[in-house]
């Protein structure tokens, strides 16, 4: 068995404020591994400095690795839990900005980070597309990341299963009027690809925006290991087996059975 226990963090970012969130992200993971064993806790999208920030992200943005990442791996070497969340990043020239979600290991080894895909609305205006679906190493298997919107498109979660992802960890702020797509993707992406997925959803309202949390850690088959209903701040944990993947795979033969040599439109720029 390769049991792994998650939690998603279900929170409101303060808005323009990296200290103040991390404060509180500081307390969030105290009081979840202070509970009980974990292994993973799972921030939303922006959790360091929340969505609607404008021409802010310039100044909140950071490079990894930088303050916000160093303080967030002291307490996973801390408290020994890996830790997933997005943040602002910025590469070396100022200017170039990604919604990023960073993956940080239970030592505080900085992992890796992964730049969104699918910018949405605004989002084009401060931020760059990323361009790569890496896969992140760690002890219970190999773990991808998406943020946000790139749960609409199906090809995000399909590349990450068939480069042997284990489990999807998603950072999302999805807006509380399309909460039923929500439910519909996030059930879809995990059963469609056989894997776990752990979709942490911010919660809170904005200038322009309101957030609809319902974060949830989906099963290979579908099922819901654990959810938070209402769109408050909390959290949700749950103990799941990698090795379940494995099963169903070989039960629905669902990436085996694909056909590739006809799925050539799907390369094809609309």
């Amino acid at each position: 068995m390769r049991e792994v226990t998650i939690a998603l963090a279900q929170t409101a970012p303060v808005l323009n404020d990296n200290e103040e969130n991390l404060r509180r992200m500081a307390a969030i993971i105290q009081r979840i591994c202070s509970e009980q064993p974990t292994d993973l806790i799972v921030f939303p999208e922006l959790a360091v400095s929340g969505y609607e920030c404008g021409l802010n992200f310039t100044r909140l943005a950071e490079r990894v690795p930088g303050h916000v990442v160093s303080f967030l791996a002291n307490k996973a070497a801390e408290f020994n839990v890996y830790l997933a969340f997005g943040m602002p990043v910025k590469e070396k020239v100022e200017s170039i900005l990604y919604n990023a979600a960073v993956l940080i290991g239970r030592d505080g080894e900085l992992l890796g980070d992964y730049r969104k895909l699918h910018l949405r609305g605004e989002e084009r205006l401060a931020f760059r597309a990323g361009y790569r679906l890496p896969l992140f190493e760690t002890e219970f298997g190999l773990v991808g990341l998406m943020v946000g919107w790139d749960l609409a498109f199906p090809e995000t979660a399909r590349s990450l299963a068939l480069d042997g992802a284990d489990l999807v960890i998603l950072c999302a702020a999805w807006e509380t009027a399309h909460m039923e797509e929500w439910r519909a993707f996030t059930v879809a992406r995990a059963c469609e690809n056989a894997v776990y997925l752990a979709a942490a959803n911010r919660v809170g309202d904005e200038p322009s925006y309101s957030f609809g949390g319902e974060s949830a850690l989906i099963g290979p088959r579908g099922q819901m290991h654990t959810a938070l209903d209402e769109a408050v701040e909390g959290y949700a944990v749950a103990t799941v087996d990698l090795d379940e993947i494995r099963k169903v795979r070989e039960e629905h033969q669902i990436l085996q059975c694909r056909q590739p040599a006809a799925y050539r439109a799907l390369v094809r720029k609309y």
